[in-house]
């Protein structure tokens, strides 16, 4: 079950959510919005691969704006830094976002419960488009959980911004 607008404040309150910097302004009947950091990742062109950390350029979102480009994978983050101890987070990109062909997120719009860190947001587009700095750019709703809560303690725990794929550390794992 989604929580509505009242329940994310009480829980909020009872600090089981927190999302800092937290603006009531940003707050839905069901979700919170989520802002886009000045920061950029853009992955390296050609093939990836997965027993390897992914090369990136890095890049400053300036106050004009930045061009996106098709056919590119851009890592962003969120300004706010979210913790969810009882719930489920999830993100989406806000439907606002999605008409202008932007997707902002490739298959990682779900969280565990006892998360905390930014959300690393996995950009691409359709066409070329200019985003800005601190929009508004994605959702994030909490779903109740039914029985024990076994929280997160994943290789993004409590990570300080943009997280490339750690898929590769998983290989190093199994290999020693």
């Amino acid at each position: 079950m989604i929580i509505t607008a009242s329940e994310i404040l009480k829980a909020i309150k009872r600090r089981d959510i927190i999302i800092d910097p937290f603006d009531e302004r940003l707050l839905n009947p069901n979700s919170y919005n989520l802002r886009l950091h000045n920061e950029l990742y853009l992955l390296q062109e050609g093939c990836l691969d997965m027993k390897k950390a992914c090369g990136y350029e890095e890049l400053t979102i300036p106050p004009e704006g930045l061009v996106l480009e098709p056919n590119r994978l851009y890592l962003g983050r969120t300004v706010e830094h979210t913790t969810s101890k009882k719930y489920v987070p999830l993100i989406e990109g806000r439907s606002s976002i999605g008409r202008l062909g932007i997707f902002i997120h490739a298959t990682a719009g779900f969280g565990d419960v006892g998360f905390s860190g930014y959300w690393t947001l996995e950009i691409s587009v359709i066409q070329p488009i200019r985003i800005y700095p601190f929009v508004e750019i994605a959702q994030i709703y909490f779903h109740t959980v039914k029985g024990k809560i076994k929280p997160y303690k994943g290789k993004y725990q409590n990570n300080r911004g943009i997280q490339i794929s750690g898929i590769y550390k998983e290989f190093e794992e199994k290999t020693c």
